[in-house]
Parts: structure tokens; sequence; C-alpha cells
């Protein structure tokens, strides 16, 4: 394979454009969509692109990426600071995996400071917009060429 990828994203985020503009900007989920999979197309890479408000499902998506794709991009939005179970679906994935977020968990409030996925994770990027999911795509480029080891 060595250049599948999947960006998953978490609750809420179906919402872009609508909600809380001065953190997450205007850009609608298939505006970011459409963003994506023109970077990822420069780049070679094929991409699947999934978002889903129920944690079952993340975590059913996390589990079948194992056999399909060689990276995850992962914005799990508030199930960051919440979900055991999207961490341990992410842990048995054991590939490069990016942790991203529009905005800057660590500058908000107090709860959003923890997340129970960044320990386990390749690397991650906050606070950059919708601009991180690019800079995101082309880190998972180099990681799965090798260029980041």
């Amino acid at each position: 394979m060595n250049n599948k990828i999947i960006i998953i994203n978490g609750p809420n985020i179906n919402l872009l454009g609508e909600r809380e503009q001065s953190q997450y900007g205007s850009i609608t989920l298939e505006e970011l969509k459409e963003n994506c999979l023109d970077k990822s197309k420069d780049l070679g890479l094929t991409l699947e692109f999934a978002q889903s408000n129920i944690e079952g499902e993340l975590v059913n998506i996390i589990q079948d990426a194992r056999k399909k794709f060689d990276g995850i991009i992962i914005n799990a939005a508030a199930f960051t600071h919440t979900s055991v179970a999207i961490r341990d679906a992410l842990d048995i994935f054991k590939k490069p995996i990016i942790e991203i977020h529009m905005s800057n968990i660590y500058k908000r409030e107090e709860f959003r400071k923890k997340s129970l996925i960044s320990d386990i994770v390749t690397g991650g990027i906050f606070g950059l917009g919708d601009n991180g999911y690019i800079l995101a795509i082309i880190s998972m480029q180099k990681l799965l060429k090798n260029e980041n080891k």
C-alpha cells in the first residue's frame, strides 16, 4: 500500500462554518474535504475522509483502517478528552497517526488541555486552523516515505 490514508473527524466537525468561527474559521466540512483531497492527489496519496458524531462508529472506522490504510490523521474533537475506546482503537493501529485540532487545545478551557491520544500518536498539529490538515497530509506523506525518521 504505502500511500492510502484516512482523515477521521469526530463530533461537531460536521458543523464547520456554522460554529465558533473564532475557533474554527469559516470553512465548511465539504470545503475542507475538497482541499484535503486536492493536496493528497498532488502528493500521490489516496485519501478517504470520514466524520461521525458517534463514538462507536469512530472506533469501527479506526478498527477497519488497520487493514485498509497506511496512516490515520484524526481530529477526535471532543472525544480527544474523553474516549478511552478511541484511544484503545488507535493504539492497536500500529502505523503512523497524526492528531490534529483546528484550535489550540492548550489555550482553551482546562478540560480541553488533556488529550487521551497524544501519547500514542506519531505527532500532533494544534491551532493552525484548516491549514493544519494540509500540514498533516504533507507530514503523513513524508512519514510513509520514511523521511521523518
